[in-house]
């Protein structure tokens, strides 16, 4: 088990924890562009583990302009086989009140202005995403939540919107009437290029409010989220430390993420030439330099 390496992606106060030690910056070059923000190495129980604040140190990478792609490629880069994504979400349920943490395993893709593939020159690869999270890692998170006695719920539906504005009510409405749990800007296209680079992903959603369709949250304020998010911050960097110390006895070694590669790309390979595959090195090496 010595190979697996896990990486959270979040806010930039998840990684404000004393406990973590021996803390060291990597700057990464990809492809795609640079990541976010330099990528934490740290320790906790001689256990390595990387932390990327998604919007940049000091939130100023609006949810459109997050450069997924090198994200994910720098993960890859450093090896990590396992991203718990941490985020802030609307509720669209009555029953999910602020506070409450939901370990997501399925989305509703309504982003457009992002590029959501590797694969989108020469190189064609169709990976599947029916089921987009990894079920031992989602073990892992709820063994982590239920160890701190947070209230939570398991499984769930997530609405990626584009943003970054907040919804219309007749859009809030339309989403609850598909019966969906959570909505946040931030988790697509990171799932699905998570799932390219073979990368297990498990999403935890820390719902700060109501969406604009219930009547005591009509207007959303980011002052009002910002509160709830502090308040759920210790909660969410004790959860962290718990991941850190089991993700690894939950690891399934079936897990489709883990060589989903070798049944997704449909381009022959007379048609793929050096420069993209060296551009997809770091993603589908293990599938493309056979």
């Amino acid at each position: 088990m010595a190979n697996n390496k896990l990486a959270i992606i979040g806010g930039s106060g998840l990684y404000d924890v004393e406990d973590f030690k021996n803390r060291e910056l990597i700057s990464l070059d990809t492809p795609w562009g640079k990541p976010s923000d330099k990528i934490l190495k740290t320790k906790f129980n001689n256990k390595d583990v990387y932390f990327l604040p998604r919007h940049g140190r000091g939130h100023s990478i609006s949810p459109s302009n997050i450069n997924f792609r090198a994200n994910i490629d720098s993960f890859k880069q450093l090896g990590i086989t396992d991203i718990v994504s941490v985020s802030a979400v609307g509720s669209l349920k009555e029953n999910l009140a602020p506070g409450k943490f939901v370990i997501v395993d399925q989305f509703i893709d309504r982003t457009f202005a992002r590029k959501k593939t590797f694969f989108d020159d020469e190189i064609v690869a169709h990976v599947s995403m029916a089921h987009p999270t990894s079920n031992g890692l989602m073990n892992a998170c709820e063994e982590a939540i239920k160890k701190e006695n947070i209230e939570y719920q398991r499984g769930g539906t997530y609405v990626v919107m584009e943003g970054p504005q907040f919804s219309t009510l007749a859009e809030s409405n339309l989403y609850k009437s598909w019966k969906a749990d959570v909505i946040g800007m931030t988790n697509m296209p990171e799932a699905k290029l998570a799932r390219e680079a073979e990368i297990r992903y498990a999403s935890v959603s820390m719902i700060t409010d109501f969406d604009c369709w219930h009547p005591d949250h009509a207007s959303v304020d980011v002052q009002q989220i910002i509160k709830v998010l502090l308040e759920n911050a210790e909660k969410a960097k004790n959860m962290i430390k718990n991941i850190i110390d089991n993700f690894e006895n939950h690891i399934d070694l079936n897990d489709l993420t883990n060589k989903c590669l070798d049944v997704a790309i449909i381009t022959a390979p007379d048609k793929r030439t050096q420069k993209t595959i060296d551009k997809l090195k770091t993603v589908a090496g293990r599938v493309l330099n056979k």
